[in-house]
């Protein structure tokens, strides 16, 4: 079998990332050998492989749905954003260099396209199958010139579209047809069909509509998919970070001890791999909240200072709200905080910066005895060591190279009294170094909070993960999905005018 499919969507946010995971991991558990692709991504939550490369953590949980090790073929491009107007690309999971939108989408991208191609060669020709996301929307008629991820790729390599719409915002009906209303006829070959996501109420009132759909376009819904709370895998973009809310909207055990832990996290602009608190959330009694005014530090047990792409704007963003004065109340206070990659970097007392930002010469929040230089270099790592006198693992990914001068050592970083910092990313998932730690932040805080003993982040993502595959099983037409994986779009599908503008 060479079998593969695309996930589109009709809007960003559609619900891709999770459907390709489903996907994913329902076919692991037919026995099918399968590996995920996503051609370009545009995140600020990245992942380093063991060979040291960066990719898009999506397809890295897809990789773990599909329960093989991720690498850099799966996502050969990767865009990190740096502001509104540029990006760093990343290719093949080393940093090649920043890049306006105008210059990508100019030439460079396109030009991208046979490495596309050749890594997801390279994958057929070792898995049964394939599943690609796309990105945004396929009928972004603007950039379909120069479109490597969604019907650039889905025409080079001859791969049956399924386009996913989540219902849950309203429209989805109209923007199913107008998703292949837009596009060019050799384009519209290759939709096969839809899939309804977040669905809430009685499926037989939808039904009605699925068939006028399937008049309308000749095509049909592989699947309607029911809304379910705390479904989504790690997220790709950390600019949409909702700053009321929690990190996952699925419901947690009750506290062990008497008391809860409330943990705040500045949600600094360039926000990078957000999901580090992920595992904090998964605690029973770990209340976990985005937060940008000082005034919501006030109860926190915990401040988390995250990563972010761009240190220096992050810090001067830290200084405008006030909120790096609250930081420095709480060190002087003794209340824990906990910087992780640029948020360690932004608690130290100096930065050197003629990379990033090009600004030069930073002062720090001088919290850590920590002194910054950025390379051009990217550090790209997996290391493994010991903290609190547990074990511990995590990935680096970062410009910034840190000289510590004293303090006491914590994860190649440094602790000083309730104050710690740390390049990596990650550490917060070893379960019993995650215990000792929030032990130290209760204590601290004076809370009479107690870790679950028996909280494993790696086997509740595994059951996020068989949930997803669950969703698929019970909710999609699984046969004629396998039918379109194995044997591509049916044959002719109806061109529905207008088409893709000249």
């Amino acid at each position: 079998m060479n079998g593969g499919l695309l996930v589109a969507g009709t809007t960003s946010d559609a619900g891709k990332s999770v459907v390709t995971a489903g996907i994913c991991r329902w076919l692991v558990r037919q026995g099918v050998k399968v590996a995920p692709f996503k051609a370009q991504n545009m995140s600020l939550n990245s992942f380093v492989t063991r060979e040291g490369a960066e990719i898009g953590r999506a397809q890295a949980m897809q990789a773990q749905a599909c329960r093989i090790e991720p690498t850099a073929q799966m996502n050969p491009v990767l865009l990190k954003p740096g502001g509104e107007q540029s990006s760093q690309v990343v290719l093949l999971g080393r940093p090649v260099g920043e890049m306006s939108a105008r210059g990508y989408h100019g030439g460079r991208q396109q030009r991208l396209l046979g490495t596309v191609l050749d890594c997801l060669a390279e994958l057929r020709g070792t898995y049964d199958a394939v599943i690609c996301e796309g990105a945004g929307s396929p009928a972004e008629i603007n950039l379909r010139r120069t479109d490597i991820v969604n019907m650039g790729i889905a025409r080079n390599a001859r791969l049956p579209v399924l386009v996913v719409g989540d219902i849950d915002r309203g429209g989805v009906f109209a923007s199913f047809f107008g998703t292949v209303a837009l596009l060019s006829p050799e384009d519209q070959e290759l939709i096969a069909g839809f899939l309804v996501n977040k669905f809430r109420g009685d499926v037989s009132l939808l039904e009605p509509g699925l068939d006028m759909l399937r008049d309308l376009t000749g095509r049909r819904t592989y699947g309607v998919l029911p809304f379910r709370h705390g479904l989504g895998i790690d997220e790709e973009d950390g600019l949409r970070v909702s700053l009321r809310g929690t990190v996952r909207e699925s419901t947690v055990a009750p506290p062990v001890g008497e008391d809860v832990l409330r943990v705040a996290v500045c949600a600094i602009p360039l926000m990078s791999n957000f999901t580090d608190v992920d595992a904090l959330a998964a605690e029973p009694g770990v209340v976990v909240r985005f937060v940008d005014r000082p005034e919501e530090l006030a109860d926190a047990d915990l401040v988390v200072v995250p990563g972010t792409r761009g240190t220096v704007r992050a810090l001067a963003w830290l200084r405008e709200r006030g909120l790096a004065d609250a930081l420095r109340a709480r060190a002087a206070e003794g209340r824990p905080t906990l910087g992780i990659c640029g948020g360690f970097q932004i608690l130290g007392e100096h930065i050197e910066d003629e990379v990033e930002s090009r600004a030069g010469e930073v002062t720090g929040l001088g919290l850590l005895p920590v002194r910054v230089r950025f390379a051009r270099e990217k550090t790209l790592t997996r290391p493994v060591g010991e903290a609190l006198g547990e074990p511990v693992e995590g990935y680096e990914i970062h410009h910034g190279v840190a000289t510590v001068g004293g303090g006491e050592p914590f994860l190649d970083g440094c602790r000083v009294g309730p104050t710690w910092g740390t390049h990596w990313h990650g550490s917060l998932e070893s379960d019993g170094f995650r215990r000792a730690f929030l032990r130290e932040v209760a204590a601290a805080a004076g809370r009479r909070f107690v870790p679950a003993p028996d909280t494993s982040f790696a086997a509740l993502r595994e059951e996020q993960l068989d949930r997803l595959g669950d969703l698929i099983e019970q909710h999609a037409d699984t046969d004629a999905l396998w039918r379109l994986i194995e044997s591509g779009a049916p044959q002719g599908l109806p061109f529905i005018p207008p088409g893709a503008p000249a």
